[in-house]
């Protein structure tokens, strides 16, 4: 697909329904994660989604093409008591994180989740966080190695089991000027 520009901004309440839809169609069709049914808590947090703009320091962005269309979205969380996984991941000190990337299929590599991931390192830095903690799966091998290639480190400590799906911790230590 030619690369078109892409807004990155915070979701507003009118559009959370949205990207909440295009959260769990995204989740649904990989392949090797667990679906709707076999997890259906997990895909009522997708579809809810928006709920996690009432937590302090948590965004909902999204990347809208130029036609306001939503491309794609992930929660970014400044404080990450509010993070919400399993595992260790919510003790974590001057750390920020995100969750939930998702990229519209008809806009896959275009950039969209490199763009999304870029805003919560800039927000972490510009409020001073130590580090970025994430987590992800073998079902998302691409984002595994974006988030490699962005100079992510594997954090065997933040790993835990969702159900009985494995899920893999990272992190990216920020230097703040």
């Amino acid at each position: 697909m030619k690369h078109q520009p892409y807004e990155i901004r915070n979701a507003v309440p009118g559009e959370f329904e949205a990207v909440g839809q295009l959260m769990v169609q995204v989740y649904s069709q990989l392949d090797g994660f667990p679906k709707p049914t076999e997890q259906p808590a997990y895909y009522r947090t997708l579809a809810n989604v928006g709920d996690f703009t009432s937590k302090p320091e948590t965004e909902l962005l999204v990347a809208v093409s130029q036609d306001q269309k939503i491309c794609g979205a992930l929660v970014y969380f400044g404080d990450m008591q509010y993070y919400g996984s399993g595992g260790i991941a919510t003790r974590e000190n001057n750390a920020a994180g995100f969750r939930l990337l998702a990229v519209d299929s008809a806009h896959r590599g275009a950039g969209i989740a490199k763009l999304l991931v870029e805003a919560c390192i800039q927000r972490a830095r510009e409020s001073h966080r130590g580090q970025l903690v994430i987590h992800t799966t073998k079902s998302m091998l691409t984002a595994w190695k974006m988030y490699e290639n962005m100079g992510f480190r594997r954090s065997e400590d933040l790993d835990f089991l969702q159900g009985g799906l494995s899920v893999f911790g990272f992190r990216l230590l920020l230097s703040n000027p």
